[in-house]
């Protein structure tokens, strides 16, 4: 078994790819927890994000509640949390998302896919231009969240890079 220092690493928004900003999938106990938002969690996306084999890290402005509210609702064990600085946030080139720095560092050289609905070209540039191994960043569609063809991408590029 591949241990989770050796598995590609996946940085998980919520807000967007966990939490769509569309429809409701209708669990009626987010309200005990003050977040109605929770409602739109599938609680499906939890197997199929496990059954991927990476090491998944909550990239995620919920923080450590992540691990509270949207990783019980899924299924899932509680995950690390990437811990974001109180400044550098304007660090970098105009359009460089916030979060690419600290993930890049965080990823430490290793294979990662970030799944997050806010990804743009100049994170891509820069990733290319400062990640020494392989990445993917994948946007998701905050309207929809999560769906087959999301999986399907990151499935083809996990079973790409285990063929190299």
């Amino acid at each position: 078994m591949t241990s989770a220092a050796e598995r590609p690493i996946l940085f998980l928004d919520v807000d967007g790819p966990l939490i769509p900003f569309g429809a409701s999938h209708g669990s009626s106990t987010s309200f005990d927890q003050g977040n109605p938002l929770l409602d739109r969690l599938d609680p499906g996306i939890g197997s199929r994000l496990l059954a991927l084999g990476c090491h998944l890290v909550w990239a995620t402005t919920w923080m450590e509640d992540a691990n509270e509210a949207v990783a019980p609702r899924l299924g899932l064990p509680k995950l690390a949390v990437v811990e974001w600085p109180d400044t550098g946030a304007d660090d970098g080139p105009r359009g460089l998302h916030w979060k690419t720095r600290p993930l890049v560092e965080w990823a430490d050289g290793r294979p990662f896919i970030w799944v997050d609905d806010e990804i743009g070209a100049m994170d891509r540039l820069w990733v290319d231009a400062q990640h020494p191994g392989p990445s993917l960043l994948h946007r998701v569609d905050p309207a929809q969240g999560l769906v087959d063809a999301d999986f399907s991408a990151l499935g083809d590029w996990l079973a790409a890079e285990s063929a190299d």
